[in-house]
């Protein structure tokens, strides 16, 4: 069996044959399934009227189970404040989160679901997962797992630990 990435290998094998090409392989598939996934999370949102990035803000907030603050929220969705920023306002402005002072200190403020943002993270999440396993339903008993365990072991090795 053969993949788009299996082409690519063959042509810089013929033309650098002094290259090795395992990493490139293992990366360029990394890469083409991050592309499809991510095509098929984005569909699954669109049917709800919602980015990716939207459920991303609302499942934190939601699995967090309470209010949190900019930079908690933008440590757990990986980007940067000024990102954040702009997405909580959007997020306010369609009524799924609210922003709220902390009493007491005026310079920093709590960002929470609104009952509409809960309700709809919970509404989605299901499906989100079931989207999920649908893109590794090609993979054999057990292949899953073993995949996990390699990505995870990748991405502690590349500074993603906890």
């Amino acid at each position: 069996m053969r993949d788009s990435v299996d082409d690519i290998l063959d042509q810089w094998s013929a033309l650098r044959t002094d290259l090795d090409l395992d990493a490139m392989g293992a990366v360029g598939r990394i890469m083409r399934l991050s592309r499809f996934a991510s095509a098929s999370i984005k569909d699954y949102f669109a049917q709800y009227g919602m980015e990716s990035w939207e459920f991303d803000v609302l499942a934190t907030l939601r699995r967090s189970d309470r209010a949190l603050t900019p930079k908690a929220l933008a440590a757990s969705v990986m980007i940067g404040s000024a990102a954040l920023t702009n997405r909580v306002d959007r997020l306010v402005a369609r009524g799924l989160v609210t922003r709220d002072v902390i009493p007491g200190n005026r310079r920093s403020f709590h960002i929470s679901l609104t009952a509409e943002g809960r309700e709809l993270v919970d509404r989605t999440v299901e499906g989100h997962v079931q989207n999920q396993r649908k893109l590794l339903a090609g993979l054999g008993d057990g292949d899953a797992e073993e995949l996990e365990r390699i990505l995870r072991a990748l991405l502690v090795s590349l500074g993603d630990a906890r």
